[in-house]
């Protein structure tokens, strides 16, 4: 998808006009038949699109009203708006649109995501893909800098890359396609990728990422990508770790149907959304020291696989019982916030599809959040959240937790019980930490089986842009 600033002088063909009242589209001279069509059909509606064709022209009439919405809900209706329009505009075979509006100037930018997030397709594995395709592939905006728009491409391509990553099975993206993928937008984007492979990840100890590989006949990889522009704001890097299971069985605690395991090729989300986000970042060239942690490996129940009762060494040399090898994104990700020491950061994020309790306690509507960063980085996550509208919910992350994974042979085991089940995952995790750290479970939001709006069917790219948007603050703080 082509965004750019609309041009004054530009002929066009097919306008999306926002507005909040009628009498704003004055200047586009309606005939009164036209007038009274468009009264007629909005009524007392307050968000609608309503149609006009002239040919060769075509309005496509947007009507918004703020009264009584807050800001995030407003601009969220928005971008819902837009996405309404995708199914219009393919129809009518539009391939390029002009979004403009008549009251607030940042309206028009909203509209311009939610049509571009809304466009998406992954239509690689299809023999007919041609005739599938949407015809729109520019998005000009009216009123807009050429920087915005160009930010808002990066933002695109780091959440269309996401979605891809997600979206692909694992008949093609193995762990060590995921990383030679990574380094290949890297060269693509302006980041380093480096992949340790297994004889490395053996000679480092990262017991936690071998052991959930046992079960495998793939190779693990572990890959380091690093963004450093020139003149970062930030001396300390902002970690990002990424769980990158890239399909999930259960291993040897087997999945109990077949259907549970039908979107478990989802299970590399979090890894996805921080090579999108990285991809979003280094793109729009937001001055941040960003370093991003992927360990990826499938979990299988074959050949010498893990099996409950086990102890395994970890890679900051603590033991864990392994009660449940169907917690293993916590096992990876263990050996990861540990790593992430070496590089003495100034916060880590994390982000993986960890648990059913987390998208059991908030559905898709929201991503779940914990960990012992200041109140001051929460707050400003949760700006970020509201921004873009992926929000966070905060739960307890009480000491009283941590009793729950007790071993009475290990330091500690990797499951903690039915209750509390997405917090004491996120406790486990804690004991790999000693720096800021922010926890993100995107279990319910990261792969859909229908589209919730702009969030496509299959892999959303949920975190992308709450990363982004995140490290911009962060980035124009700095200042």
């Amino acid at each position: 998808m082509k965004i750019r600033a609309a041009k004054s002088s530009e002929p066009i063909a097919c306008q999306a006009i926002i507005f909040r009242n009628i009498s704003e589209l004055s200047k586009f001279k309606f005939t009164k038949e036209e007038k009274a069509y468009v009264e007629l059909s909005i009524g007392d509606k307050k968000f609608t699109t309503v149609s006009i064709f002239r040919y060769p022209q075509a309005f496509y009439l947007v009507k918004v009203s703020d009264e009584g919405i807050l800001k995030p809900q407003l601009q969220e209706k928005i971008r819902i708006q837009g996405n309404n329009l995708v199914t219009s505009l393919t129809q009518s075979k539009v391939e390029s649109v002009v979004v403009s509006s008549e009251s607030d100037a940042n309206w028009a930018y909203y509209f311009a995501e939610g049509l571009a997030l809304g466009s998406y397709q992954f239509l690689k594995y299809y023999s007919d893909k041609a005739t599938r395709k949407n015809t729109l592939h520019t998005i000009a905006i009216k009123g807009l800098s050429a920087d915005k728009a160009a930010e808002l491409s990066a933002i695109i391509k780091g959440v269309y890359k996401a979605r891809d990553l997600v979206n692909e099975p694992l008949s093609y993206l193995t762990a060590t396609k995921l990383a030679e993928e990574a380094k290949a937008i890297g060269l693509e984007t302006g980041f380093e990728v480096e992949t340790f492979n297994k004889k490395k990840i053996e000679s480092l100890k990262m017991g936690g990422l071998l052991a959930v590989n046992k079960g495998s006949i793939d190779p693990p990889t572990f890959s380091i990508i690093t963004y450093k522009p020139k003149g970062a704001k930030n001396k300390k890097p902002l970690v990002l770790v990424g769980k990158g299971v890239v399909y999930d069985t259960g291993g040897m605690s087997l999945k109990p149907t077949a259907n549970s395991m039908d979107s478990m090729k989802s299970d590399m989300g979090g890894a996805a959304a921080v090579v999108g986000a990285i991809t979003a970042i280094a793109a729009s060239k937001l001055p941040y020291n960003v370093v991003g942690l992927i360990p990826a490996t499938d979990n299988r129940p074959g050949g010498n696989a893990y099996v409950p009762g086990d102890v395994i060494t970890m890679y900051d040399g603590s033991t864990v019982e392994v009660l449940n090898t169907d917690a293993e994104g916590r096992m990876i990700l263990a050996d990861a916030l540990a790593y992430a020491k070496k590089l003495n950061p100034e916060l880590v994020i994390d982000l993986a599809t960890l648990t059913g309790a987390a998208a059991v306690a908030v559905g898709k509507y929201g991503v779940v959040a914990m960990g012992t960063a200041s109140e001051k980085v929460n707050g400003e996550l949760n700006n970020a959240g509201n921004e873009v509208y992926e929000r966070l919910a905060h739960l307890p992350f009480w000491d009283e937790y941590n009793d729950l994974l007790k071993s009475t042979i290990a330091d500690v085991k990797n499951i903690g019980g039915r209750e509390g089940g997405a917090i004491t995952a996120g406790k486990f995790l804690q004991k790999f930490t000693d720096y800021p750290w922010v926890h993100l479970d995107i279990a319910g939001p990261a792969f859909l089986s229908a589209a919730d709006n702009y969030r496509s069917q299959g892999g959303t790219g949920v975190g992308v842009r709450l990363l982004y948007e995140f490290v911009k603050s962060q980035a124009n703080e700095s200042k």
